[in-house]
């Protein structure tokens, strides 16, 4: 028996992120049906879906997916999220109220009493709500939780994560630049490391945040397994010099008891391997989501220390 081609709309088409969902539904076999976003540069469509109907207004969007949900055969199954954080909610609720499941990129909500809220629609609709939470299909991931699941002595591992993202003026007047909006830099830029961290290492047990301010955020996490200074930004000052002198613009390193976990390849499909693991059943919902919320949340809502205690190195560097 032929498998089903599943029927796809899309929110935030004009985004970033987009052209990765659109290629995980082509390269799963369904189709984007409708799309939408306020912004009209979207010719990435026509790479994939050029009978796809497009809509720059979220009031006949929604009218439109009520009206296929009433034609039975042409409703749509999946709603991708892609619009800006603090829309998400509001999204998933949409795709829900047309009897959708939603697939939402991270973070999945802002705060964690917004799952609790989704929960209870999820319940009411029967749909479900899945995350994006591509580090988690990454190998190198993949073989570290597997190292550290079956390290018998119960030790506890120093890890250093770094991730400096340079961003040009026109981030801060976009909504990223806006903390109700993005919420910050530790949620736009550092949500998914969060979730990897705990994923592998267990719950947390302290949340301590050194500094925080527009570009920069740098804090210590005290979980199960793990030891973590970590240090996030979008400031291109805080680029080590070795960096700099090779002209790159984006440091990333994550690592582990001195060894670091190797993050430079494996990206390119993993939004296609989180759609067939979505598509099979095994996708990840609201409470896979919840530490990663809460952790960012709480750093949000934090009164920096100071360059006291267990902080990362490169806080000297901001002295």
């Amino acid at each position: 028996m032929a498998k089903k081609t599943l029927n796809f709309g899309l929110i935030g088409a004009a985004g970033y992120i987009a052209p990765r969902h659109m290629k995980a539904i082509y390269e799963t076999g369904n189709n984007l049906t409708a799309a939408l976003d306020p912004f009209d540069s979207v010719g990435i469509i026509d790479s994939y879906f050029p009978n796809a109907d497009f809509f720059t207004e979220p009031e006949r969007f929604d009218r439109h997916l009520d009206k296929l949900r009433r034609k039975g055969d042409q409703k749509i199954d999946y709603v991708s999220i892609c619009s800006p954080n603090y829309l998400h909610d509001s999204h998933i609720r949409l795709a829900l109220r047309n009897g959708a499941n939603a697939i939402c990129e991270k973070p999945l909500v802002l705060n964690p009493w917004n799952l609790d809220g989704l929960a209870v629609i999820e319940k009411e609709s029967g749909k479900k709500v899945y995350n994006i939470l591509q580090l988690r299909h990454h190998q190198s991931i993949i073989d570290l939780k597997k190292k550290i699941d079956n390290d018998p002595n119960g030790k506890i591992y120093d890890i250093d994560l770094t991730y400096i993202t340079s961003r040009g003026h026109w981030y801060f007047i976009s909504w990223k630049g806006y903390p109700e909006k993005s919420g910050g830099v530790a949620t736009n830029i550092g949500v998914h490391f969060y979730d990897m961290l705990t994923y592998i290492f267990g719950d947390v047990k302290r949340n301590t945040v050194h500094y925080s301010d527009d570009k920069t955020a740098a804090g210590f996490l005290l979980l199960k397994k793990a030891r973590v200074r970590w240090f996030l930004s979008v400031d291109a000052k805080n680029l080590p010099d070795d960096i700099v002198a090779k002209g790159q613009r984006t440091f990333r390193q994550i690592s582990v008891e001195g060894d670091d976990i190797e993050f430079s390849g494996g990206f390119t499909d993993l939004h296609t391997v989180s759609y067939k693991e979505i598509l099979a059943g095994r996708g990840f919902g609201l409470e896979e989501a919840r530490k990663s919320i809460e952790i960012v949340q709480h750093i949000r809502n934090s009164k920096p220390i100071g360059i006291r205690g267990d902080y990362h190195p490169l806080l000297l560097k901001l002295k």
